[in-house]
């Protein structure tokens, strides 16, 4: 299997590997886009020196969806006294991500943290149409090298072969 390049030669004898390339690329980008709204989002809400998502979390409990077991376990003995500290990792990794993901950098580590948060945001009940596919398509970053096709990952993998965070 021949490594990927942007070469004019290479583009034109795999034309449709590279449209495939193209395409998760451009998911790669809206994912960053997504995960750096998310941030800017809640630090202009305040949510890091503020209890908004811990008002979040009692209204989700006390106000419920159809919440199974699990989730009302979670609320109530995780998040509800855990949502400031949570507010910062979901805050400040949304911010990580996206930085991440739109510079190639660590970006089957990114898309793993990016799946613990977003597995975390349905185990809360914050569950939507939109996870799903932020969950499948996390672990496709996991197991494609798209940091290597356009990013940083691949000179950091040349200089550094055996560090796992640019593979």
């Amino acid at each position: 299997m021949s490594t990927f390049s942007w070469s004019r030669d290479y583009v034109r004898a795999h034309p449709w590997k590279t449209v495939g390339i193209v395409l998760f690329l451009s998911g790669r980008y809206i994912f960053a886009i997504f995960f750096l709204y998310g941030f800017w989002h809640k630090f202009v809400r305040e949510w890091l020196w503020t209890d908004k998502m811990h008002g979040f979390f009692v209204q989700r409990l006390t106000d419920p969806p159809q919440l199974n077991d699990f989730q009302i376990l979670y609320l109530e003995h995780f998040a509800i006294p855990l949502a400031l500290p949570i507010a910062w990792i979901v805050t400040i990794g949304e911010l990580i991500i996206g930085i991440g993901l739109a510079l190639g950098l660590g970006v089957r580590a990114n898309a793993a943290f990016a799946l613990f948060l977003v597995v975390n945001f349905a185990a809360g009940g914050f569950y939507n149409l939109t996870l799903p596919p932020f969950m499948i398509y996390s672990v496709l970053m996991m197991l494609l090298p798209s940091g290597h096709w356009l990013g940083l990952d691949r000179k950091l993998h040349e200089r550094h072969p055996d560090s796992i965070w640019f593979k």
